[in-house]
């Protein structure tokens, strides 16, 4: 652990070397280092004298860094610069350097004073010392080296040791130097200000000239830097250590007007602005500045975004100087990203110079992607979008988009580039197109031009690998898919703010009552459909078990066992909520699936009774003979359980002892982020010390559940930004780039996945001091998960080294090889797909109720619309179903509504939803819901329509109108 801690201070020495060169005076520091010997300390002292104090503080860094090291030695070296004076240095060294904005404007002002030094000699040195020493701006050792070098060499040298040692001061220096030089009347003062020496206004309103704009470039002067407004060119930054998202204002700020330099902007106008990086965010950066596809891979919260719009910005601006257009896209695997990305890091720091344009799946636009991507120079899309209009492009379709047509593509989170995922497909069509161009070339003929590709991610982790060699081959590949040459990055103990970790264990319940009700009625179900679980109730390989004795049923036939397994599923997961949240909740749960189970049975009308079998008969009685023991357990708070006891503490410890709390609660299922956020909401305890809470979960349709819009998670995270909500509690949607500044705690309560989620989810704590907590829940083996995530993380930077010391002809050469091999499985995939494709279309296709088991409908009768929603508009489906008004989602798009569900009339069982699309019903069939059969072979598993390889006609709208029309007339 120490030689750890000690490689970490050694980087963090590293990174700042440049700033430490100029901010230690090296005969002070040496005094108090005494672990350095006297030889040493002697030969740097000497290189002091000839070569002077930048050359000598490379020469003791290297000292300091030296190995072995010594119990205590970077503490040591800490305490020296704070005894010497050098404060400046030792905040660097303690992770805490000024805003990058400040630094940035400090700078400015240290060059402005060296270029202006010819003229400030002359100032009236033994008075600009008194006033500069009452003031703090130098210390007792510097005062008296100056009066001495003043006495011994005259005022000019000693007005030289006196800016020498001014510079060093602490940030807000600047204007407190020219409120001295104006007390003492230095003729030379206007050079600095601007504005003639007998200028009345003081302290606050001294500004810059624009002669530091023309010398320096443009920077930010924050207003704890100078103590003056921000000057007209805006300087932006992003750093780890500091608020990253608020850290940077973009609402213009105006000059005074006798200061305003001709032709200039606003100061909001990205034209002029200038985005300042860290030194590493400008190494990591450096690889892409220069054509390279690299993936950077930085810590949550270091600015891997703020690069990109660099990279992006300094793409656009050398296309544009070569004469060509500039074409980038920005890919992100999550809806809310989008709009992120748009508002609070492209949009402002592009425009006006460029066009950039959001577009995502719930986007309003009234243009095609294609003509939104033509007129635009920067598209913050998610993935799906461009994945669709590159596979049109490929099916020869006007309205599409081809690879060639973009030159910079930069992907988001982009550990995702493996098989299955969309990033991955379209990076797919990059290599294929890649290899292709090798042939070309090779024939003498012109290549096909392709974008160059940044990926950003906080975390490639290291997949289902467990020794180091298989980890190196999963970051590799995902290297190799992004066809990345480099892999950037940094020292994950440089700048970065470990959060505080703790993990709260739980105890088991002494009594459990309620979930030994549930287990009775599980049990009893066991013995009437014969059925031996192999594993504890409600644990997750339990789960598995039932599903998978409810899909052998279903394609079996055998109804006892499906419904039984189907209610076993539902038992489950109310032990598990019981587990969880409240036990109200839990019961709560149940208590509404029996009653919609029970609706089921009926039509709407009441005028037919659909059938209940007599293992259906069984289910409902059991239930309803122990439902009112239930209820009554329910409302006892003596058996609730400890985790959320546990919970409950550690909100309130949270929202009690900071000054404004704002915390993410992240758990594993949407009912229970919607339970926890009522229970918060219910309990006045929560209501005292100030707790807003607000639940977000995902937008898909799987769940029974009813999912969150886009606008309603967009309106929560706003909430949540502004402070009107503090504390979010969360599904996985949340784990992954969403930034919110002031968010200082995280809670995973009974949900550790792997690695990768644990680094997103830490990284969500983004202010300073923030903490990160673990909960542990029954049944969910979270402690034990986290410590192999732990493992997971050591590995993963180890590969990550290993990786980055490989010779780049080795690098390649693997690359080429992972390349090579992902096209072959490329190859013999579409070639499968293609093959099976052709047998369903020449076979017959049969859909039957997944619960009565009565024939549905064929592949013939279904029709696709918007190549997405099968449906069936056959006269002879439409008497085979009841129409439902469906409660749990109501969702409104651009031609169509779903308001309705339908089901089968014979057994209640759902089949799908009624959607009407230009004004006509249409029957959308969720195959899900069936039995599906191919060649009279049935098919076990076959949850999504696209595991079924059938190419399905388009719905002819007219064609089906005009037949309505018909049969109208006829009536």
């Amino acid at each position: 652990m120490a030689s750890d801690d000690d490689d970490v201070s050694v980087g963090l020495i590293e990174v700042y070397r440049h700033r430490l060169q100029e901010l230690i005076v090296v005969d002070r520091v040496l005094d108090y280092l005494e672990f350095i010997e006297y030889d040493q300390k002697e030969q740097i002292r000497q290189k002091a004298k000839t070569d002077g104090d930048i050359a000598a503080t490379n020469l003791l860094i290297s000292a300091v860094i030296k190995k072995p090291h010594t119990l205590g030695w970077f503490t040591a070296f800490v305490d020296a610069l704070k005894h010497s004076g050098c404060h400046s240095a030792a905040e660097y060294m303690q992770v805490n350097p000024p805003r990058p904005e400040v630094e940035a404007e400090n700078d400015t002002c240290v060059k402005l004073i060296h270029l202006l030094s010819p003229s400030l000699v002359e100032m009236p040195t033994e008075e600009v010392r008194l006033h500069c020493f009452s003031k703090g701006l130098i210390s007792q050792e510097d005062s008296e080296l100056i009066e001495t070098t003043t006495t011994n060499k005259g005022p000019i040298s000693g007005a030289r040791e006196l800016l020498k040692c001014i510079v060093r001061a602490p940030p807000g220096w600047f204007s407190t130097f020219l409120d001295i030089l104006r007390e003492t009347d230095h003729k030379n003062l206007c050079e600095l200000t601007g504005r003639p020496s007998d200028f009345d206004n003081k302290g606050s309103d001294d500004k810059l000239p624009s002669l530091m704009d023309e010398s320096t470039g443009s920077a930010a002067a924050a207003a704890e830097s100078c103590d003056s407004p921000q000057l007209n060119d805006i300087s932006l930054s992003e750093e780890p250590e500091a608020d990253l998202y608020e850290a940077v204002s973009t609402d213009p700020r105006q000059l005074p007007h006798s200061l305003e330099p001709p032709q200039r902007g606003a100061a909001g106008d990205p034209e002029k602005a200038d985005i300042v990086l860290r030194h590493y965010q400008k190494d990591v950066a450096r690889p892409a500045l220069e054509g390279e596809n690299i993936i950077i891979c930085l810590p949550t919260g270091s600015g891997k975004t703020r690069v990109a719009v660099y990279i992006t910005k300094k793409h656009l601006d050398c296309r544009r100087a070569e004469g060509c257009s500039g074409k980038v896209v920005v890919l992100v695997n999550k809806v809310p990203l989008v709009e992120q990305h748009y508002s609070a890091e492209f949009l402002p720091f592009l425009k006006p110079s460029y066009k950039v344009e959001r577009v995502s799946g719930d986007c309003q636009l009234k243009i095609s992607f294609t003509e939104i991507v033509k007129n635009n120079d920067v598209i913050i899309c998610t993935a799906q979008i461009l994945e669709n209009f590159l596979e049109r492009s490929n099916n020869g379709e006007d309205e599409g988009v081809k690879l060639s047509d973009l030159t910079l593509i930069v992907i988001d989170e982009c550990h995702h580039t493996q098989k299955g995922e969309v990033y991955n497909h379209i990076m797919m069509r990059y290599l294929m197109q890649k290899h292709k161009n090798r042939r070309l070339k090779k024939e003498q003929k012109e290549p096909v031009p392709l974008p160059q590709i940044l990926g950003l991610t906080a975390s490639p982790g290291v997949g289902a690998a467990t020794i180091m060699k298989k980890a190196e081959d999963h970051i590799l590949r995902i290297c190799a898919n992004l066809d990345a040459s480099k892999i950037m990055t940094r020292s994950l103990g440089e700048h970065k703010r470990e959060p505080r970790k703790v993990v709260q264990t739980v105890e088991d319940r002494k009594e459990d009552p309620f979930g030994d009700v549930i287990k009775n009625i599980m049990n009893a179900i066991h013995a009437h459909a014969e059925l031996s679980p192999t594993s504890d109730l409600g644990s997750q390989n339990y789960e598995q078990w039932v599903v998978q004795k409810e899909r052998i049923a279903a394609t079996e036939e055998n109804q006892k066992v499906r419904v039984c397994a189907e209610h076993l599923r539902q038992y489950s997961e109310g032990l598990n909520l019981s587990n969880t949240i409240r036990m109200r909740d839990a019961f709560s749960f149940l208590n509404k699936y029996y009653d919609e189970e029970i609706k089921k049975k009926a039509t709407p009308d009441d005028e037919q009774d659909i059938q209940i079998t007599d293992t259906e008969r069984f289910l409902f009685n059991l239930f309803k003979d122990k439902k009112e023991e239930l209820q009554k357990l329910a409302d006892n708070p003596q058996y609730e359980n400890d985790s959320l006891t546990k919970l409950r503490s550690k909100v309130l410890h949270e929202f009690s002892s900071r000054k404004a709390a704002r915390g993410i609660i992240f758990t594993k299922t949407r009912r229970s982020a919607i339970a926890l956020s009522q229970w918060i909401q219910e309990n006045s305890k929560f209501a005292d010390i100030g707790v807003k809470a607000s639940y977000m979960i995902g937008g898909g349709d799987q769940s029974v559940v009813k999912p969150m819009t886009t606008a309603e998670q967009r309106d929560v995270l706003t909430k949540f930004r502004d402070g009107d909500v503090n504390l979010l509690i969360a599904t996985t949607v949340a784990e992954e780039g969403l930034d919110i500044a002031a968010c200082n705690f995280v809670i995973r309560y009974g949900l550790v996945t792997n690695e990768i989620a644990m680094i997103q989810a830490q990284g969500r704590g983004r202010a300073e001091d923030s903490s990160y907590t673990l909960v542990e829940v029954k049944n969910s083996g979270v402690a034990e998960k986290e410590c192999v995530n732990e493992y997971r993380i050591n590995m993963m930077n180890k590969a990550i080294d290993k990786i980055r010391a490989l010779d780049q002809a080795d690098y390649d050469k693997r690359i080429l090889e992972f390349q090579i091999q992902a096209i072959m499985e490329e190859k013999v995939r579409m070639t499968k797909k293609k093959q099976k494709c052709m047998q369903y279309e020449k076979g017959e296709v049969k859909f039957s109720c997944r619960s009565c088991s009565k024939p549905v409908c064929t592949g013939e009768d279904i029709q696709i619309i918007e190549n997405m929603h099968r449906v069936n508009v056959t006269p002879e489906f439409s008497q085979l179903f009841n129409k439902r008004e469906n409660t749990t989602l109501q969702e409104r798009l651009l031609d169509y509504e779903t308001n309705y569900f339908i089901a089968c009339k014979d057994c209640g069982q759902r089949w799908g939803s009624m959607m009407l699309y230009k004004g006509i019903d249409c029957p959308c069939l969720h195959v899900k819901n069936f039995v599906v059969t191919f060649n009279g072979k049935k098919i076990s598993k076959c949850t999504k329509w696209s595991e079924l390889a059938i190419k399905f006609p388009a719905f002819d709208y007219a064609e089906h109108a005009s037949r309505l029309v018909d049969d109208e007339d006829t009536n």
